[in-house]
């Protein structure tokens, strides 16, 4: 993973919607920061440097506010629902060499054999992984696989360090023939049946 991101942040003592839209007016985003027994800070973060760092959903955070500094993820960000914003995100502190439970991108690589289609059923992956070094995402091959083909949670390769936190029965994904190709093979077998009996 990439270097940790700062983020220079302010203390908010105002809330409400109408302060919120005036906050996200000025380029910037709301914020609550939260974790460890302390209370939770009320802040607002600058809105484009923010938005650059949330591309990697589990993006480690430096957060400077009122001359101190916290290291952070995003545990929950919200979207506005067709605009490209940041309606608000809460960031969970973190401490160096703690273990906490994220979901980790997956993306499949790879073609699965000729004839048949894959299906991917999973899009995360619930791990148990140091805070400070949380993968950007894993990559699950499926190439060559065949028509009925599952591939488990339990089978991702996870790197030293990391522990399934999730379901180890998960289905990531599977392979399977597509449909249409079912439909004209069945087809096919009834052609010559119909015939036969016309003939009869």
């Amino acid at each position: 993973m990439s270097d940790k991101l700062v983020l220079a942040a302010e203390i908010r003592s105002d809330f409400g919607k109408g302060f919120a839209r005036r906050i996200r007016a000025n380029d910037k985003i709301p914020a609550v920061l939260y974790g460890h027994g302390a209370a939770p800070v009320h802040l607002t973060l600058p809105g484009h440097d923010t938005m650059m760092a949330l591309k990697n959903s589990n993006a480690l955070l430096t957060v400077q506010f009122d001359g101190k500094e916290e290291l952070a993820v995003p545990k929950d960000v919200q979207r506005h629902p067709i605009k490209p914003w940041i309606v608000h995100v809460d960031l969970l502190i973190v401490k160096k060499g703690e273990k906490i439970v994220v979901d980790i991108p997956l993306h499949l690589e790879g073609e699965s054999a000729p004839g048949t289609i894959h299906f991917q059923e999973a899009s995360t992956l619930q791990v148990l992984a140091e805070a400070t070094h949380l993968p950007e995402s894993f990559t699950v091959s499926i190439e060559g696989l065949e028509e009925g083909a599952k591939i488990l949670a339990s089978d991702v390769n996870l790197p030293k360090g990391i522990e399934l936190a999730g379901d180890a029965d998960q289905q990531i994904a599977s392979i399977a023939a597509p449909q249409a190709q079912e439909e004209d093979d069945a087809a096919a077998e009834e052609a010559p049946a119909a015939a036969e009996g016309d003939e009869a």
